[in-house]
């Protein structure tokens, strides 16, 4: 009863009613979430653009989508950064601040740390596009310490091994040296080929019958690609039209450039790759989809505490 008597006091029903108002207000009328969005029509063409810059052709509904949202967490990573106050603790940001300042010829007479105080003051962190890239680059920085990304087991390793096992494939690899004939030339191809192989020339006795190849006339231990850079892709699928075997003069082989006569030193034919000959790109290829897939969750559960609109 004693206890029940203390109970009975105006002071502390007012204290308790005080606190169930303040509880039942955060829950029946919560503080509104930050807007992020919607992108103005500047900004929407400016995507538009971009795409059509590195592909040719305007995006289509779903790649205008992915576009849109793409940008829009890179908004709420910015704003999320400037309710943090990161702009004030990192020096990128400092000096970009004071290179707009003396680039605006604003800094007659003004100390560094005046000359950032008043660019704070202008606001000009929040419309400068470096300052913006930084920022969210931070933010991305701490989510991930925060949600780190997942080690690289022997078990993800050896299964992404094998499911890349075709794409792995390491390509032939061709040892060869060649006698050009440039288009001026072509007319002497035959004639050339009939006195090699009739005094049995090796490929570096018949040089002399070459015209000037700049990329030079021996080329060991090639794949494809690589000769492909040097003589254009048709040169290779006609080489290999030829069937080449190691000891044998091949051709003629037409390429970019003109007419080739080519003497085949070797082919290490196409295997499958061991898994330590990829280990390195198959591990950095995880470690960085295991990151995106860390940051992507962090990005997601920081989403539902701001209203976004598309």
């Amino acid at each position: 009863m004693k206890f029940l008597s203390r109970l009975n006091r105006p002071w502390l029903h007012f204290i308790v009613l005080g606190s169930l108002l303040f509880y039942l207000q955060g829950v029946l009328f919560p503080e509104p979430k930050p807007v992020i969005g919607p992108l103005g029509e500047a900004r929407l063409e400016a995507l538009q653009q971009q795409w059509f810059a590195s592909t040719g052709r305007l995006p289509k509904d779903e790649q205008m989508a992915r576009m849109v949202a793409a940008e829009l967490d890179r908004d709420m990573l910015f704003q999320r950064a400037i309710e943090l106050e990161l702009h004030l603790y990192d020096t990128v940001v400092y000096q970009r601040l004071l290179r707009n300042m003396r680039f605006l010829q604003l800094a007659e007479g003004k100390t560094d740390q005046e000359l950032y105080e008043q660019a704070l003051e202008m606001r000009l962190h929040l419309g400068d596009e470096v300052v913006k890239r930084r920022l969210i680059q931070v933010m991305e920085q701490l989510l991930l310490a925060a949600n780190p990304p997942r080690p690289i087991t022997e078990e993800a390793l050896a299964a992404e091994f094998d499911k890349r096992k075709d794409e792995l494939r390491r390509p032939p690899r061709y040892s060869i040296e060649h006698l050009y004939f440039n288009r001026e030339r072509e007319a002497e191809v035959e004639s050339v080929i009939a006195a090699i192989q009739a005094q049995g020339l090796d490929a570096t006795e018949a040089r002399e019958f070459s015209s000037p190849f700049l990329p030079g006339y021996r080329f060991t231990r090639q794949s494809p690609d690589q000769l492909a850079r040097h003589f254009g892709s048709a040169f290779v699928e006609n080489l290999r039209a030829t069937d080449p075997q190691p000891g044998t003069w091949r051709g003629p082989v037409r390429s970019t450039y003109g007419v080739h006569y080519v003497w085949v030193e070797d082919v290490e034919p196409s295997r499958d790759a061991t898994l330590e000959e990829v280990r390195g790109l198959l591990q950095r290829d995880l470690e960085s989809r295991e990151r995106t897939r860390a940051l992507r969750e962090s990005i997601d559960a920081m989403r539902e505490n701001y209203e976004v609109i598309k």
